[in-house]
C-alpha cells in the first residue's frame, strides 16, 4: 500500500522527465515555486529517447490536422461568389483559433502543443527546450503542414485548388510589404506572448487551474489575430502554415512575399520572449 500511496502522491510519475515543452512547470509540493533549470543547448540523450520522437510525431499530426481543417475552410469561403453564403472571414478565424485550441489541448502533455515554428523559436530563446528539439519540432511541423495542404489539394483537384489560391499567404493589394511584415510581427507577438502567459510556471504554482485553461487563451489569441490581419496578409503568424500552403499551391506570386511569413513571425516571437523574460518574469513571485 505504501508504494501505491506514493504513486498517487506523485501522479504516477516516479521517474520524472523534463516538463513537456511549452506546458507549465509544476510547483513543488503545491506550495513553494522552484524555477525549472534552463534546457541545454544540445541534449544528446534526447536522440535515444522514445518520448523525443513521440513528441515530434505529435507535432507532425497536429500541424497536419491544423492545415487540413483551416485550408479547407479557406477554400470553402473563397469558392462561392459571395462570402455571405459561407462562414465568411469570421468562420475562417474560428477555424484557425478553434483548431489551435483543440490541438494544443490534445498534444500539450506530449510535445507541449507548439504546432508553430514561431512558438517553438520563442520557447527556445527562453531556454524552455534544447536546440535539438526545437529544430526537430520545426521540421516535423513543416512536413505536417505540407501533407495537410496536399490532402486538401487532393480533395479539390489541382485546377480548382490553384484557381482559389490554395490558401497561400500573400500581402493583399493596397498594402505594402512593410505593412505585411508589421502585421505578422505584431500578430505573432500577441500569440507567443499569450503562450508564455498561459503556460507561466509561476502562475501554475499559484493558480492550479491555469494549465487546464491554457489552450483556451492560446486558441482565442489566434482567432483574434486572424480577425485583424486576414485582410492584410491572410494571417500567417505560423511559418509552417505559410510554407505548406505555398509549396502545394506552387505559384510564383505565392513566393514573392513568402519571406515575410518567416521573418515577421520569428521577430514577433523573439520580441515576445524578450518581453516575457525581462519584464514579466522580473516581477517577484510570492507563494501563498
Amino acid at each position: 500500500m505504501e508504494g501505491k500511496e506514493e504513486d498517487v502522491r506523485l501522479g504516477a510519475n516516479k521517474f520524472t522527465e523534463r516538463q513537456p515543452l511549452g506546458t507549465a512547470a509544476q510547483s513543488q509540493d503545491g506550495k513553494d515555486y522552484t524555477e525549472p533549470p534552463p534546457a541545454p543547448l544540445f541534449e544528446a540523450g534526447e536522440l535515444t529517447s522514445w518520448s523525443f520522437y513521440r513528441a515530434g510525431i505529435a507535432e507532425f499530426i497536429a500541424t497536419f490536422l491544423f492545415l487540413y481543417i483551416s485550408v479547407l475552410t479557406v477554400m470553402g469561403v473563397v469558392k462561392p461568389d459571395t462570402k455571405c453564403s459561407t462562414v465568411g472571414i469570421q468562420g475562417i478565424a474560428w477555424a484557425f483559433g478553434g483548431m489551435i485550441f483543440a490541438l494544443v489541448y490534445c498534444t500539450a502533455g506530449i510535445s507541449g502543443g507548439h504546432i508553430n515554428p514561431a512558438v517553438t523559436f520563442g520557447l527556445f530563446l527562453a531556454r524552455k527546450l534544447s536546440l535539438t528539439r526545437a529544430l526537430f519540432y520545426m521540421v516535423m511541423q513543416c512536413l505536417g503542414a505540407i501533407c495537410g495542404a496536399g490532402v486538401v489539394k487532393g480533395f479539390m483537384g489541382s485546377g480548382q485548388y490553384g484557381r482559389l489560391g490554395g490558401g497561400a499567404n500573400v500581402v493583399a493589394h493596397g498594402y505594402t510589404k512593410g505593412d505585411g511584415l508589421g502585421a505578422e510581427i505584431v500578430g505573432t507577438f500577441v500569440l507567443v506572448y499569450t503562450v508564455f502567459s498561459a503556460t507561466d510556471a509561476k502562475r501554475s504554482a499559484r493558480d492550479s487551474h491555469v494549465p487546464i485553461l491554457a489552450p483556451l487563451p492560446i486558441g482565442f489569441a489566434v482567432f483574434l489575430v486572424h480577425l485583424a490581419t486576414i485582410p492584410i496578409t491572410g494571417t500567417g503568424i505560423n511559418p509552417a502554415r505559410s510554407l505548406g500552403a505555398a509549396i502545394i499551391y506552387n505559384k510564383d506570386h505565392a513566393w514573392d512575399d513568402h519571406w515575410i511569413f518567416w521573418v515577421g513571425p520569428f521577430i514577433g516571437a523573439a520580441l515576445a520572449a524578450l518581453y516575457h523574460q525581462v519584464v514579466i518574469r522580473a516581477i517577484p513571485f510570492k507563494s501563498k
